[in-house]
């Protein structure tokens, strides 16, 4: 008895073992698309659409079955986020397109959101009831919505939340809505109970909230923002809890990858994958996706597109010769760095008929031109009249300023290259970085030998300092400068130690031997830190430079990059 006892015992101990799950685990996330269910109108990536989505979507569940697929509401079409918004009932028709595309990729979970109520309450429950998507919130109580999803995959337990902003409440009269912290405790308490190993989060509140939610339920492991967000970043951490950003209306796929051992999270990497024109519309989306909804969506080049039967089956594109547009790009004749190509190229996507003129800096037309529109840096884009005249203007209308009989595009959407007005020094070279960009170290490494005035980029507002990271950037700032003065030639050797490994507190441990901490630390926490960042910081303003990394040759070209340069593309920038 003895031995059989110790037999099913043995047996047993196999059987929960077996229950551990280890292993990858993707998580495919989307949010905020809108019911894009085209690529944008954007004269530079061009991105995104369902008919790619899908085939992406297909390809990575291939690579690994093992992958959920989740989004964080705000996919039903209209209102005020929804910037290809026609009419009440081209938008219905191209959401139920994109519920249709919903359905047909099978998404695990998707949240509610304030958008999926823009039709009123009856539209959505029709919706709801119609097509097979598993709707989750926590805090919207309605027909069709639960308050979570369970996924088990290969003994791992994945629970999925959703939680509805309570800006939703006034479009579904009659609906009970929670206030989501309380209903978020209550539904993780439930999944809890139900032995879930990982929760995940699809927020469609405003991400400051969500924030605070997860300080307050550290349980939930990961969450997929909605509605709002307050970073760029894809990525973040909030304690242990990862945080995730989907791209805007769906032009990238993010995905988050997670080491699994003993169904505990001990890794985890992100990306986000370009909807390019690189990627093949899926057959299966494009048999029920219609040809266009918008002339925007018609697209040959060097033609013009009309859409005619809009969103319907039988929607079709008619193309014809595009009219002439006069086009004038003033550029200097001795600039290295000035590329006008990319911008020129977009516009022709959007105005196929542009004629294009240069206008080299200086000459008499040039000089004429931009001491009457007080340009401040070039190249200049200027547009004849009459571009009011062709389809694509409105959309492009607010980047442009009528001058005369001219249309100036804005340097802040067309981007310079080329500062008019200060002096040549030859030979300066300035560059502006954070020690917190993720390839800080490996810049650094390739300008040291070029020995550029570095810039950090932290800003003053109204008199107090900040950064995009905050606290820990302008510290980090305050003890570089306050390194710079005191130990000069251990500057760079600390820079590179900082930017190998920002995060750690041990900052004084990439002090050279000799050089004092405490001397360090009384500079930077006093006014003589505060004044030293702000003369480091001084050009930053002057310029208008903001973010990094930004490069200034000999005072006057500018440019950033993307990327590590090499020693030898700096060289021949350089002129060395």
């Amino acid at each position: 008895m003895k031995k059989i006892f110790l037999f099913l015992l043995f047996c047993l101990c196999l059987v929960s073992c077996s229950f551990a799950y280890n292993g990858s685990l993707d998580i495919i996330y989307t949010g905020e698309t809108h019911a894009m269910i085209y690529p944008c109108s954007c004269p530079i990536e061009p991105d995104g659409g369902i008919a790619r989505r899908a085939t992406l979507v297909k390809e990575l569940r291939s690579k690994n079955p093992d992958s959920l697929l989740l989004d964080s509401g705000g996919f039903f079409g209209g209102g005020l986020m929804d910037t290809y918004t026609q009419n009440t009932q081209l938008d219905k028709e191209r959401t139920l397109i994109n519920l249709k595309a919903i359905e047909l990729m099978q998404y695990d979970a998707v949240a509610v959101g304030d958008d999926e109520l823009n039709f009123g309450l009856e539209f959505f429950q029709d919706a709801a009831k119609k097509f097979k998507i598993n709707l989750v919130s926590s805090n919207m109580h309605s027909d069709n919505v639960k308050a979570y999803s369970i996924k088990e995959i290969q003994g791992l337990r994945v629970g999925i939340i959703g939680v509805t902003t309570l800006q939703a409440a006034p479009k579904a009269p009659g609906v009970n809505f929670t206030e989501p912290l309380t209903a978020l405790k209550e539904t993780v308490g439930a999944l809890k109970k139900e032995k879930a190993d990982i929760i995940i989060l699809l927020s469609h509140i405003d991400e400051n909230d969500a924030i605070e939610i997860v300080k307050d339920i550290p349980e939930i492991n990961i969450v997929v923002v909605g509605h709002s967000r307050i970073k760029e970043d894809v990525l973040s951490r909030v304690g242990s809890t990862l945080i995730v950003r989907p791209a805007w209306q769906g032009r990238r796929l993010g995905k988050l990858n997670l080491t699994i051992k003993e169904n505990k999270i001990v890794d985890y990497k992100s990306e986000e994958i370009r909807l390019s024109s690189g990627i093949s519309d899926s057959p299966e989306v494009f048999k029920f996706l219609p040809k266009c909804f918008a002339d925007s969506n018609c697209k040959k080049e060097g033609l013009v597109g009309t859409c005619q039967n809009p969103g319907s089956a039988d929607s079709q594109c008619l193309f014809s010769q595009p009219n002439k547009i006069s086009f004038s790009v003033i550029e200097p004749k001795d600039c290295t760095t000035c590329n006008s190509s990319p911008f020129i190229e977009a516009m022709k996507k959007q105005f196929p008929g542009l004629d294009v003129t240069y206008i080299k800096y200086p000459d008499p037309k040039s000089e004429k031109l931009i001491k009457e529109f007080d340009i401040k840096g070039l190249p200049v884009y200027l547009f004849a009249k009459d571009i009011e005249n062709e389809k694509g203007f409105d959309r492009l209308s607010k980047n442009m300023e009528l001058k005369g009989d001219l249309y100036l595009v804005k340097p802040e959407f067309s981007g310079f290259s080329y500062f008019l007005g200060r002096k040549k020094n030859k030979g300066k070279f300035d560059l502006f970085i954070s020690l917190y960009d993720n390839n800080a170290f490996g810049i650094l490494d390739a300008v040291r030998d070029f020995i550029p005035s570095l810039h950090f980029l932290v800003y003053d507002k109204e008199g107090k300092l900040d950064a995009a990271k905050g606290k820990a950037e302008v510290e980090e700032s305050l003890r570089s400068v306050c390194v710079q003065k005191y130990y000069p030639k251990y500057f760079w050797d600390y820079l590179s130690c900082r930017a190998r490994d920002i995060n750690s507190t041990w900052w004084d441990a990439c002090l050279k031997e000799g050089a004092q901490s405490d001397k360090i630390k009384q500079c930077a926490l006093g006014q003589e830190g505060a004044e030293l960042l702000k003369e480091n910081i001084k050009l930053n303003k002057d310029l208008g430079v903001m973010f990094g990394p930004t490069f200034l040759i000999d005072d006057q070209e500018i440019f950033g990059m993307s990327g590590v340069p090499t020693k030898d593309e700096l060289k021949k920038i350089l002129g060395k």
